[in-house]
Parts: C-alpha cells; structure tokens; sequence
C-alpha cells in the first residue's frame, strides 16, 4: 500500500502563489505515476498535473493551467509539488495527490489506485 499525504493549501489573492506538496510513504517503489487533480464545489474531480515515469519521465498539464502551474518530482524524497503561480480565483478548489502502480498508467486518467485527504486551496478576487 502506498500512503500519500498532500499540505501547502490555503488563502491566497488572485495573482498570488502558493506551492503543493505530496510526500508518499509504503510501496512507493512499486509507483510509476503521480497526478494532481482538484474538485470544486459542485462539480466533478478533474485533472491538472502529472508525472510519469516508466520509462522516460513526462509531465502533463491541463490546458487550463499550463504556462502557470509546474509539477516537479523529488524521487528521493518521495515526493511530488506542485507549483502554481498566477492564481486565479477559478482555481478555487480541494486539491487531491494521487498515485498509480500501474505499469503503463495513463496519467490523466482519473481512476488512480492511491489518493491523498486532500488540501484547501482558495483564490480570493
């Protein structure tokens, strides 16, 4: 089993920063992709970063974030972050880590193996 724990939510104005992290603890040898995905209220989960790894390492953005949000892996720590710069209040949402053992795992597939609680993050006007 792998236990995934997200922090670096909070209250930020529009065009401010604020940075995820993810730490994984277990089996993480046996992960092979990592993604971000946030669901606001009253609406679905949707994807927004990931990082694959078997084979050659590739990130992913949803278009929505691209150009704002970066995703960065620390493999010997564990951990993922997700940086997200030029905050926008529609990016107001609870932010989940998620983490798949799949060997050629989709990473914006939504249907990963391992979940973080979740952490807040809100984008005042």
């Amino acid at each position: 089993q792998v236990r995934l724990v997200e922090s670096g939510g909070g209250l930020v104005q529009a065009g401010g920063s604020l940075r995820l992290s993810c730490s994984a603890s277990g089996r993480t040898f046996n992960l092979n992709a990592m993604g971000w995905f946030r669901q606001a209220p009253g609406k679905e989960r949707e994807f927004v970063a990931a990082v694959s790894w078997s084979g050659s390492m590739r990130y992913y953005y949803a278009d929505s974030v691209k150009g704002r949000f970066t995703m960065s892996r620390d493999n010997a720590k564990n951990t993922v972050a997700l940086q997200m710069n030029s905050l926008k209040p529609e990016d107001t949402a609870v932010y989940y880590c998620a983490g798949s053992a799949v060997l050629g795992w989709n990473p914006l597939n939504t249907d990963y193996e391992y979940w973080g609680q979740g952490t807040q993050v809100t984008v005042s006007s």
